[in-house]
């Protein structure tokens, strides 16, 4: 498996030959780009690091701060952590970067570096470049040995984290500990093993936990899809609860599971939270942002209570820009990921518990009943192979000219609206593949607006040849 470069980050699996694969050498080399494209600043360069409790992360996190020190960067180590805990550490510690050792939702044989700017958030596109480019020529700026990196473990940032959030003005402490709550979580043996129980505990609520021991072994597939969420719905089947909680590894993508043992729905916990936040806030007006992979549903709530919903190009760095540019009071990811910009502008599963805690006690309700209060669409994922010599750009511009009739949106890649339906094309950056995501009130409804578009992406080709 090739090493995936993006703007967020580096990530491969451990173990292999450099550039095929995460190695040492990999890590030493991106984490002295990174270092060295911090050195452009004057002054007292610090970095905070954090990991999750993946099986790799200890010998990464030995390489990480090594290097950063042989640059004569000072290192703040946090230990285990979140990765929304590093982003609200780095400015809280006046750092001018930091460095999350987390492949998110990935398996085990995964790992990666995150990569923060001075405010705690993903490094830019045009940083990113540079940074790759620095890693390519081997250009680092390494220090003589009497100005090498101080280093400093610093623990209690979890507990620091959650005392934030249990002063957010949204977060009803007393209204969540007044509905007695019971809750399981399962946190796949990693961080959110520390800090979910952490959380739920301030804030009176029962815990059953499950796969809370941070080993890194986890005991399924990670991503906190339906599919893998199988072991909490059958508990909660079995005892009586009022909600399942899972995150992934890192704890920035947050998944329920409501009292009956059935999945709240990962693209429905934005929509939740938002629907809180936006009632709930004082503004005249409120904005949400989500991508435009995400369910209309964000869309149907935000406009519902009188607000104007924005769609950014996939991935958080878009999210987050799109949402400074319309002044959003909540965005994310239709992954289960929350961003809260009174708290910070990350991803943030601890956040979106409190927020939904918050909602589900003031509401009344349960959390099957809260669910069936949003429209409801369900999202068909497919994806479609094209060999080597297809011209994946011109395929697109073909289903375009298609459907210019419809609303169209080509901020990334191409998204075609039909009434409250929609289809949107992606290409892969590194494989010759078209991602065909489709959303309607019905999964046959949304599979076979799926099979349409192929079948249209099928004889744009086919008459091209």
């Amino acid at each position: 498996m090739a090493l995936i470069k993006s703007i967020s980050g580096i990530r491969g699996t451990i173990g292999g030959v450099p550039g095929d694969n995460l190695t040492p050498l990999d890590v030493v080399k991106f984490t002295a780009a990174y270092g060295t494209l911090l050195k452009k600043e004057k002054g007292t360069i610090k970095v905070v690091i954090g990991r999750d409790a993946r099986i790799s992360g200890e010998m990464v996190n030995s390489l990480v701060c090594a290097t950063l020190q042989g640059l004569g960067i000072d290192v703040i180590d946090l230990g285990l952590s979140t990765t929304p805990t590093v982003e609200i550490a780095v400015p809280m510690e006046k750092a001018s970067g930091g460095i999350i050792l987390t492949a998110s939702h990935n398996p085990a044989q995964w790992n990666a570096l995150k990569l923060l700017n001075d405010k705690g958030e993903f490094i830019s596109g045009a940083d990113g470049e540079e940074l790759l480019a620095i890693a390519d020529k081997g250009d680092f700026d390494f220090c003589p040995v009497t100005k090498l990196g101080k280093y400093e473990k610093k623990d209690g940032y979890i507990k620091k984290h959650i005392d934030k959030i249990l002063k957010l003005s949204l977060v009803d402490v007393e209204a969540i500990r007044n509905r007695n709550f019971r809750v399981v979580v399962d946190a796949v043996n990693s961080t959110g093993g520390i800090a979910v129980p952490m959380l739920l505990k301030e804030l009176g609520v029962t815990v059953k936990e499950m796969y809370c021991n941070p080993t890194g072994h986890f005991p399924h597939n990670p991503e906190p899809l339906p599919e893998n969420l199988t072991d909490i719905c059958r508990e909660i089947q079995k005892e009586k609860y009022d909600l399942g909680i899972v995150v992934d590894p890192d704890v920035d993508r947050l998944a329920l599971v409501c009292e009956d043992g059935t999945p709240f729905g990962e693209e429905y916990t934005l929509v939740a939270v938002a629907d809180y936040v936006l009632n709930a806030s004082k503004k005249k007006k409120n904005n949400t942002v989500s991508n435009l992979s995400s369910t209309r549903a964000l869309r149907d709530v935000t406009e519902k209570a009188g607000g104007e919903y924005f769609a950014s190009a996939v991935g958080e760095v878009n999210v987050v820009t799109l949402m400074k540019e319309c002044n959003a009071v909540i965005g994310g990811e239709g992954n289960g990921g929350v961003i809260y910009p009174e708290m910070h502008y990350g991803r943030d599963a601890l956040t979106g518990i409190a927020l939904f805690l918050s909602h589900l006690a003031k509401s009344n309700m349960s959390a099957l009943r809260l669910k069936s209060t949003y429209p409801n669409y369900v999202i068909s994922k497919n994806k479609i192979e094209l060999t080597r010599d297809i011209n994946v750009d011109k395929v697109l511009e073909a289903v375009k000219k298609k459907y210019k009739s419809q609303p169209i949106n080509t901020v990334d890649g191409v998204k075609i609206e039909f009434d409250k339906e929609w289809v949107h094309l992606r290409k892969s950056n590194t494989e010759p593949i078209i991602r065909i995501y489709a959303e309607s009130d019905m999964e046959a409804k949304a599979d076979n607006l799926a099979k349409k578009i192929i079948s249209d992406i099928k004889e744009i080709i086919s008459e091209k040849a």
